[in-house]
């Protein structure tokens, strides 16, 4: 558990942003809404740069469930800072609930992968990226590659 733990902190700390505005989350939003359109994925897809939503897009297949997962999921990485991949990882290693954690409910937070903060090097987080519609490893792992790939052609 401590290796899953320590790659998604190093998730963190590698995928950092130079900058972040509205055409930064427009790349990244159409990236993600290509990949998953190429792949058939119902997901609902959102940015958020403090409390303004850049960024929206709910794919065949997708539910206002999927609004209210994401709203869950980007409140927990707003009050944590970290990946919700890596807080329900975090609380299934100490077989605690969030509830008992940090007396908070599952109704208003989801420790559920496919929301990853917005970090700025040397700054901090100014935001989320957040995937929902697919098991919350592979929600995970759509946002984490997609930023990844984003970062690359930054280069």
């Amino acid at each position: 558990m401590d290796n899953i733990l320590q790659q998604l902190l190093q998730e963190e700390q590698e995928l950092q942003f130079k900058s972040f505005n509205e055409e930064t989350a427009w790349q990244i939003g159409n990236q993600l809404v290509e990949r998953a359109t190429r792949e058939k994925l119902s997901v609902t897809i959102d940015i958020t740069r403090g409390d303004h939503q850049l960024f929206h897009a709910s794919l065949h297949g997708t539910s206002a469930d999927n609004d209210e997962w994401v709203k869950r999921k980007v409140r927990l990485v707003y009050r944590f800072g970290h990946s919700s991949f890596y807080m329900g990882q975090l609380l299934k290693s100490k077989g605690k609930s969030l509830e008992e954690s940090y007396t908070i409910s599952e109704s208003i937070y989801a420790p559920h992968g496919g929301c990853f903060p917005i970090i700025i090097k040397d700054t901090g987080m100014i935001g989320t990226i957040t995937v929902s519609g697919l098991p919350q490893e592979e929600d995970h792992k759509l946002v984490v590659q997609t930023i990844r790939d984003f970062l690359t052609q930054e280069k």
